[in-house]
């Protein structure tokens, strides 16, 4: 099995979403972004990530101070993708395996998606595989132009597409696999983009599949997963979804949900077996909550709270205002 390494790219400033913390530390169900692109890189065997960083760095470092397979890597001029891409190149100069380009506000990526691009690159013995999405409204982003035989030949940004390519609905969510020595040979032959001055990872793809080598996309992507978040309105988008699927994991590992629509839990949240969430409950940070529990409805709970099996607690209940009073836990 090859060696695989990871590839973030964490380190521009999103003006649209106008803040002053690093946009990759925004929360998502009470995760930063950059923490479930993390995750899906472990879930493919990843050992080592290499994450490019520029905006107020420190304070994406102190975040992530306790992992250890983060190599971290400033960018110090936000130059576009290939760019970025070049930081790293002497961590990855004499490395002979496989390297995955991620963006890192991209917090709706699976690692089942990563593991069959893999597999895809692998059967296939590609230079680089690509994970590509069909989306009803594909604007802004960047088209798959495929040959009669469907064969990759490029990507378009949607600025460039021709009237015909604007139709095209498969597109680009910027989920990258290449063979590491075929992918520093090309991007360091990247040349700054005409209008922004930018280098794009897409111009080192182009050249790849001039130059013959095998490119492979793969339709693998769900049209969830494609969500970037450039905007505070993306962001909540994303958080929604992200609820469904926390919901949706916790309810099949045994807990009961009375109405997911109106109940908000946090990630890190564990509930245990026969467990039931009334509705309107807001459960925050990294609460425990054990067996054969009932939960509101309309309680609220937060940071490190657990709860024993067989405990009921009644509408209204905070354990903040439990915090703040000393009373014990009613119920």
């Amino acid at each position: 099995m090859a060696q695989r390494v990871a590839i973030i790219l964490a380190a521009g400033v999103s003006k649209r979403m106008n803040t002053k913390i690093p946009k990759v530390l925004h929360e998502v169900c009470g995760r930063p972004m950059l923490s479930y692109v993390l995750d899906a890189c472990r879930g493919v065997g990843v050992e080592k990530i290499y994450v490019v960083i520029g905006y107020n760095s420190e304070k994406v470092k102190e975040q992530f101070s306790d992992a250890n397979d983060i190599i971290w890597v400033i960018q110090p001029e936000q130059k576009g993708t290939a760019h970025a891409v070049m930081c790293c190149r002497e961590h990855l100069k004499d490395f002979a395996g496989q390297t995955l380009v991620l963006c890192g506000d991209g917090p709706l990526i699976r690692a089942e998606t990563l593991k069959t691009v893999v597999a895809k690159h692998e059967a296939g013995r590609a230079a680089v595989t690509l994970a590509t999405a069909i989306l009803e409204d594909p604007t802004g982003y960047g088209r798959i132009v495929r040959d009669a035989y469907g064969n990759i030949q490029g990507v378009v940004e949607h600025s460039n597409c021709t009237p015909e390519q604007l139709k095209i609905q498969e597109v680009n969510p910027s989920y990258y696999l290449f063979d590491n020595k075929i992918l520093f040979e090309y991007v360091q032959q990247v040349q700054p983009d005409r209008v922004k001055g930018e280098f794009y990872v897409t111009d080192a793809l182009a050249m790849i599949i001039e130059s013959g080598h095998k490119v492979v996309a793969v339709t693998a992507v769900r049209p969830e997963e494609a969500i970037s978040v450039n905007s505070r309105e993306q962001l909540s988008d994303t958080g929604k979804i992200m609820q469904r699927r926390i919901q949706k994991r916790l309810m099949e590992t045994g807990a009961t949900i009375i109405d997911p629509p109106n109940t908000w839990i946090d990630a890190k949240v564990r509930i245990g077996q026969d467990t039931v969430i009334e509705p309107f409950c807001c459960i925050f940070g990294e609460v425990s909550i054990g067996r054969n529990c009932r939960i509101g409805p309309f309680v609220y709970l937060r940071n490190s709270e657990k709860i024993g099996d067989g405990v009921t607690l009644e509408a209204g209940y905070s354990n903040i205002e439990r915090q703040e009073t000393g009373d014990g836990r009613r119920g």
